[in-house]
């Protein structure tokens, strides 16, 4: 990494202006650090993904280490429910210090649920000195599903959802949510979604959602049953439509997004999808996925959010989780991110309000075909709505599509 990267980790204070965290009114970020130096972090995550888990606990651990003496601790999950619950279960039970989980891999849902329930250690991601590379003002950072972050949490990245296909199999994919409609009725058995609640397969229904709802203008806002009884209906209705023509005639779908990676990688569906862009890319290189693979987004456009880190209110070692969330919001690690064989992740640092090598360094990462630009990806963002609703389309799906 460049030495301008390398400075712009270690020898940064906290930002002009920015409060201290709760707890820490007199002190700086020297303070912090020092603090930080021999503590552990116990790093709660989804840990679906090798590329993911091998990232954070080689890039990233090896990294706090040397750097600020802070063992970095993955701990898995198969859904972030399972901390949230973990987190509840320790307020519950009165165990308000020396919590077991310093720091968690976060968005949404969870991300609200943890904030309503005074799960979270109070406003502190502003003090990092690393968030000067991060446009503040920028709506799907400030909000995350629609609800304020208000520095409870820090960016770690940005996603957006693409498709993916095999452009041997499908050499004209569909670019409208009409055209796909279409291409599943005419070719049976080819096109499946992992079933909700499925992160990726929820959101592969609320474009459905949205497009059957006239747009996700609609939508947006504070959950409003009276526009889901109006808009909803229409959106299962479709969805049902099309389930006699997908994998397995829809008698069942793909339990996870893994699972639907599989049925891609063996040729039983020539379609894929991913909130990652560059996902594709990186399976492609690691063989998983045929060379002829490819993304596209709809026409009218794909979700695109935020994801964060947050440290739980009972953290016993909140500094050494702030310097790792520094970290992970640094030149240094944001870029080692976005490269395709590590994680091919969206930074979610602002070019502008970097250096110019730096800029250079981001505008340098290489790009697998499979891949969109930068340009067409942000050309195409929808927004997410708020937790409620994600809820009740889910409930709906299951409700009116699974069971029906």
């Amino acid at each position: 990494m460049a030495s301008g990267a390398e400075t712009a980790v270690s020898a940064q204070t906290a930002p002009p202006g920015a409060n201290p965290p709760p707890g820490y009114d007199s002190q700086t970020w020297a303070d912090i650090l020092a603090e930080a130096n021999g503590q552990e972090v116990n790093f709660y995550m989804w840990g679906g993904s090798d590329l993911i888990n091998r990232w954070v606990t080689e890039e990233v651990a090896q990294a706090v280490k040397q750097q600020f003496g802070v063992t970095l601790n993955l701990v898995p999950v198969a859904d972030s429910p399972e901390y949230v619950n973990k987190v509840l279960g320790e307020k519950e039970a009165g165990r308000d210090a020396n919590g077991s989980v310093d720091l968690v891999w976060v968005n949404g849902e969870n991300f609200r649920t943890m904030r309503q329930g005074d799960l979270l250690y109070g406003s502190w991601a502003q003090f990092l000195p690393n968030s000067v590379y991060v446009n503040q003002a920028d709506p799907s950072v400030a909000n995350d599903f629609g609800f304020p972050v208000e520095g409870y949490e820090s960016p770690y990245g940005k996603a957006q959802f693409v498709m993916i296909y095999d452009s041997a199999r499908v050499p004209e994919p569909p670019k409208t949510i009409d055209e796909l409609l279409a291409w599943i009725e005419a070719n049976p058995g080819k096109f499946t979604y992992p079933a909700p609640p499925d992160f990726t397969g929820s959101a592969f229904v609320r474009h459905i959602c949205y497009w059957a709802a006239g747009g996700y203008e609609n939508l947006l806002g504070e959950f409003d049953q009276a526009a889901f009884d109006a808009h909803l209906p229409a959106c299962y209705e479709t969805l049902n439509a099309i389930e006699p023509h997908l994998w397995r005639a829809g008698q069942t779908y793909p339990e996870n997004h893994s699972r639907h990676q599989d049925l891609f990688a063996n040729g039983e569906v020539y379609f894929d999808m991913a909130y990652n862009p560059a996902e594709a890319a990186s399976l492609v290189a690691n063989g998983r996925y045929p060379e002829s693979t490819r993304t596209f987004v709809f026409e009218t456009g794909t979700i695109a959010n935020t994801h964060y880190v947050a440290i739980p209110y009972n953290s016993p070692h909140k500094a050494a989780a702030m310097v790792v969330a520094n970290y992970l919001l640094s030149p240094e690690a944001q870029l080692s991110k976005a490269l395709p064989d590590n994680w091919g992740d969206l930074p979610v640092l602002d070019p502008a309000l970097m250096p110019a090598d730096l800029q250079a360094a981001f505008a340098a990462v290489p790009r697998h075909a499979a891949t969109l630009s930068t340009e067409e990806l942000a050309a195409h963002r929808l927004p997410e709505l708020q937790a409620p609703w994600l809820t009740a389309i889910e409930q709906g799906w299951e409700a009116q599509v699974l069971q029906k």
